[in-house]
């Protein structure tokens, strides 16, 4: 029984200093456990152009994420038909707190 508590107890300060929430995007690959602030191309295209520029965030705060950090979202919040590049940029804080901001470039 008190191998079973131990182990248990074990897993759930292991859960505990992981944290909740995870960054996404290509930038977000590469997380720093106390903070993180990355920022990295998504790619590009054989558009030429990029006069127009359209964001799109996602925020997630203890396990519970919201937003649309989708490049269709991006696109259309910035009126972007045509995709020259895409950036993304990444923020984490102990795992408690996490933004992704997507960046879009266009025409």
């Amino acid at each position: 029984m008190k191998k079973l508590i131990v182990c248990s107890s074990a897993v759930g300060l292991a859960a505990l200093l992981t944290g909740c929430v995870s960054p996404l995007g290509p930038s977000g690959s590469i997380v720093g456990t106390i903070y993180t602030d990355v920022s990295g191309a998504g790619g590009a295209t054989s558009n030429t152009g990029s006069s127009k520029k359209g964001e799109a965030c996602s925020t997630g705060i203890i396990g519970v994420a919201t937003g649309d950090s989708s490049i269709q979202a991006a696109c259309a919040n910035g009126g972007i038909t045509k995709i020259h590049h895409v950036d993304y940029h990444v923020m984490s804080v102990l795992g408690v707190y996490a933004k992704t901001t997507t960046t879009v470039y266009g025409e």
